[in-house]
């Protein structure tokens, strides 16, 4: 099993920066990418951004290019996303989710953190 823990989340006025960590513990070691999901309330879950853990590779959803940032610290089994440039559309629950040795299905999910942004 793993377990993630995300952090960081907030109230920021729009144009402002926040940024998300998710900390992984357990058996991480088959974990082929790591990504963050935000569910914005009355909506469906979305994608918003994904890297693969060995290689560092990044994937966005055209909403955040640009203003979203993904990495990932090996060495304290960790992800971020950092957030710049908010805007009142960016307030969601934001998830953090690992994928098994499966890279297209993500087996692993947070509880959530809350990001809400003023206009």
């Amino acid at each position: 099993q793993v377990q993630l823990v995300e952090s960081g989340g907030g109230l920021v006025q729009a144009g402002g920066s926040l940024r998300l960590s998710c900390a992984a513990s357990g058996r991480t070691f088959n974990t082929y990418a790591r990504a963050w999901f935000r569910q914005a309330p009355g909506k469906e879950r979305e994608f918003v951004a994904r890297i693969t853990w060995s290689g560092g590779s990044t994937a966005y959803t055209d909403s955040v290019k640009g203003r979203f940032t993904i990495s990932r610290d090996t060495a304290k089994n960790t992800v971020y996303l950092q957030m710049n440039s908010l805007k009142p559309e960016d307030t969601a629950v934001y998830y953090c989710a690992a994928t098994g040795p499966n890279p297209l299905k993500y087996d692993y999910w947070g509880q959530g953190t809350q990001v809400t942004v003023s206009s």
